[in-house]
């Protein structure tokens, strides 16, 4: 499946994009649900676990587990390692020490580290001074939402904030390198397939080995219907409502996800979980969303249109 490009926005795909960017949000308010009864690494086991158990079938029926060789899945466990399973941790991880709203403020850095990973990766995606205006509004919003006074120290809510933007940066340069792998006769749904497979793969063990899960309290339902909410919303519905823009829309219009995404994930944890949300935060997701927009280029088309 080839992802078209520049297509456009019709009023079904901007309700599946906002479906899709709650179903992502959700994953924040999951997490906080089910971290009180599960440590970080068994939680991304059981969603990575289960993600690929469902997805398998669905693979299958559709007729697109297409046989890959000793190369592909090197690359493929290449992904699971950086485009699933170390930013799953890593976000679980920090959400135990911040709320969930600034977890996914700081994961809206994806597409900004992704023009600088780009740069530096390929040859025909530089920085343009468009994409340098956004990624130091991008970047300024960072500082503002994490607060210049938490940057002189190295306290405990930092360096859970450090870890989720090296998580996002681990999203950039996972997403950079699968592009060797499109149009190369591997359907996306295949290589999402794979690589959540891969994630459970690493996942797993390591919480076998760090929690020993035997040993833990058997958790409760609400736990248990964050896990589902997990592996059904957030990743399995997630992935395929993504297939569904992406052969509609185009790859490009796909990054509007990301402007919608924090939104929905501070209203949840504001409206459900009481979480404290200030101005200061509002401000840093401003500033990335307006890095956004510059990456984007659409709002100043518009603009310059309209003059």
């Amino acid at each position: 499946m080839q992802r078209p490009a520049g297509l456009a926005m019709t009023p079904a795909t901007w309700t599946m994009l906002i479906v899709l960017a709650a179903f992502w949000g959700c994953t924040f308010f999951f997490n906080a649900i089910a971290l009180p009864e599960l440590p970080p690494a068994s939680l991304v086991a059981l969603r990575a676990g289960f993600a690929a158990l469902i997805l398998w079938p669905i693979l299958l029926l559709r007729g697109e587990a297409v046989p890959v060789n000793r190369s592909q899945l090197g690359g493929l466990a290449l992904l699971g390692l950086f485009n699933c399973a170390i930013p799953f941790l890593l976000i679980v991880w920090g959400q135990t020490r911040i709320t969930g709203g600034i977890a996914a403020v700081l994961v809206a850095m994806t597409p900004i580290f992704t023009v600088l990973v780009a740069h530096l990766m390929t040859d025909d995606e530089r920085i343009t001074p468009a994409r340098l205006s956004g990624v130091s509004a991008g970047l300024l919003g960072v500082v503002v939402l994490i607060g210049p006074q938490a940057l002189l120290t190295l306290g405990s809510d930092l360096l859970a904030q450090l870890g989720v933007l090296l998580a996002t940066i681990s999203y950039a340069w996972s997403g950079v390198y699968a592009r060797r792998f499109i149009g190369g006769g591997l359907p996306l749904l295949a290589l999402a397939t794979w690589q959540i497979t891969f994630a459970a793969l690493i996942s797993v063990p390591l919480a076998l080995i760090v929690d020993q899960p035997w040993t833990l309290p058997m958790p409760g339902a609400a736990t248990w219907g964050a896990v589902a909410g997990l592996t059904l919303t957030s990743t399995v519905i997630a992935y395929m409502l993504y297939f569904r823009i992406l052969s509609t829309a185009g790859a490009t219009n796909l990054l509007l996800v990301n402007f919608l995404v924090p939104v929905s994930a501070i209203l949840l944890g504001y409206l459900v979980l009481g979480e404290d949300v200030s101005p200061r935060h509002f401000a840093g997701m401003a500033l990335i969303a307006l890095g956004l927009a510059c990456l984007d280029g659409r709002l100043w088309r518009r603009l310059a249109r309209s003059r």
